[in-house]
């Protein structure tokens, strides 16, 4: 009897959907009305959003060590993770962060589905818990909205739209000022805001467009983002498989569905009476009980409609609820499959070598190159000089005075134009040194050489290069 049901459910010849739920057979946008959630999983959301959110609009004012919690700067090509700066001298511990970052994304996928969607993405939070709290307030629900998008444009809905779009725009404002100083900085952000725009256009257009994005995205593309836009969305049909946790309706319980009639025997019945709560309330359109589907981002909306239901007929609540395929088709509920022991196997791996990689990661750095040009020269006293251009790199938010010598070598190096090389924190000096050996040392056209930076009794690092010298027969 059960896998009859589960034939029948999944039978969908007739009824399969080539179109998304917010798009009709024409190709025509289907603006969606979700009805107003409420419920145990929708409190937890507002909790969970408010945690986040606030975390999102701070993070550009917490510092850990004098650095940004979080900096992404790519236009002066620096990052700052969790206080820890890198550079792009550090490309590849940074690429091995990315690697290990979508590892973790498919891993957690594969076991937990699309919860990220409904309840951390930035998109979701912004949308469901701001955007859309503020349109219930000035619209209505579901069938004020409605109504007010047939009612012609006299007074009442000029002011409401006016109004819905203004505090909108606001929101849409705060929000990019906050995206750009997560790329450039909140010292930055406050210098353009604080100035005419004349005095820093790119910034000011940068701020415009960002603001207008958002705006865009949060009064009119909407779902739209999740569904057709984010590439983890379109992911979604290749990571998830029959364990994966989503928001499913248990068909085996409910069908065959069937209105609710006074006095009625429903032992033939299912428990769902097909009262299609669960699609008014979905934020993308979708009827959950067709299955995992492309637009559901498992925000649980329907889940808090159905259970409201189930008390009211007195039945169990459940029929729709976060659980796997298999959970219900087979009654198996495990979820670390060997696919998932893989994942993580990968995921130690790149975690154990970036920890490696951090932890191993210089604090100055250096790179040597030879005057480009220039061969060497012979000097007085039967020495042979090279001019090398140097560039020190400080990561730290500290001064530093290095002292570069000479290793295993009888020769001198000497600074040009400066005396003693002092880094300022956070930044790249480029000097130039004059490196003489003695002739008769040289056994070799290139002579391998090896500098040792030190500050005060602290070796910071050593680096090789070579050394020119004539052509010996």
């Amino acid at each position: 009897m059960e896998q009859d049901k589960i034939k029948d459910l999944y039978n969908y010849d007739e009824q399969y959907r080539d179109t998304i739920a917010t798009v009709d057979e024409k190709g025509k946008r289907v603006w969606i009305y979700p009805k107003k959630p409420k419920g145990r999983y929708h409190n937890k959301r507002i909790v969970v959003s408010i945690v986040l959110l606030a975390i999102l609009f701070a993070g550009p004012f917490i510092k850990i060590g004098g650095e940004p919690f979080l900096l992404l700067n790519i236009f002066e090509r620096k990052f700052s993770i969790l206080g820890a700066v890198f550079w792009p001298q550090d490309f590849f511990i940074l690429a091995l962060m990315a690697i290990s970052f979508f590892v973790f994304i498919i891993l957690f996928t594969v076991v937990f589905g699309r919860v990220w969607c409904g309840w951390a993405c930035p998109q979701t939070l912004f949308m469901e818990m701001v955007f859309r709290k503020i349109e219930y307030w000035i619209d209505g629900d579901t069938g004020q909205q409605r109504k007010l998008k047939k009612m012609p444009w006299n007074a009442e809905k000029i002011r409401k739209r006016l109004l819905k779009h203004s505090i909108f725009a606001l929101i849409a404002i705060l929000i990019g000022h906050t995206v750009m100083a997560y790329l450039i900085g909140i010292e930055q952000v406050k210098e353009i805001v604080s100035q005419p725009p004349s005095e820093n256009l790119a910034g000011f257009i940068g701020l415009i467009a960002f603001s207008a994005i958002f705006y865009g995205v949060f009064a009119f593309l909407r779902e739209q983002a999740c569904v057709a836009i984010c590439p983890y969305g379109r992911l979604q049909g290749v990571l998830l498989v029959k364990d994966s946790m989503a928001v499913m309706y248990d068909w085996l319980r409910g069908e065959p569905r069937g209105r609710m009639k006074r006095n009625e025997d429903r032992n033939s019945k299912g428990d769902c009476i097909d009262c299609k709560l669960c699609v008014h309330v979905c934020p993308t359109g979708i009827d959950i009980r067709n299955g995992t589907q492309l637009e559901c981002v498992n925000c649980t909306a329907c889940i808090d409609a159905c259970d409201d239901v189930m008390t009211k007929i007195g039945k169990p609540t459940g029929l729709i609820r976060p659980t796997s395929y298999s959970a219900i088709a087979e009654g198996r509920k495990k979820l670390f499959t060997p696919r998932v022991a893989g994942y993580t196997g990968v995921l130690v791996v790149l975690m154990t070598l970036l920890t490696i990689f951090v932890l191993g990661r210089s604090d100055v750095e250096a790179t040597v190159l030879r005057m480009p040009g220039m061969m060497y020269q012979k000097v007085e006293g039967g020495m042979i000089q090279n001019i090398y251009n140097i560039q020190f790199l400080n990561k730290t938010a500290e001064d530093i005075q290095l002292d570069v010598s000479l290793i295993g070598v009888d020769g001198t190096i000497e600074s040009v134009g400066e005396g003693a090389t002092i880094l300022p924190a956070k930044s790249k000096v480029d000097r130039v040194f004059i490196i003489k050996l003695p002739e008769a040392d040289l056994t070799e056209t290139k002579t391998k050489i090896e500098l040792e930076l030190r500050s005060g009794e602290q070796i910071i690092d050593n680096i090789t290069t070579n050394f020119l010298g004539p052509v010996k027969f």
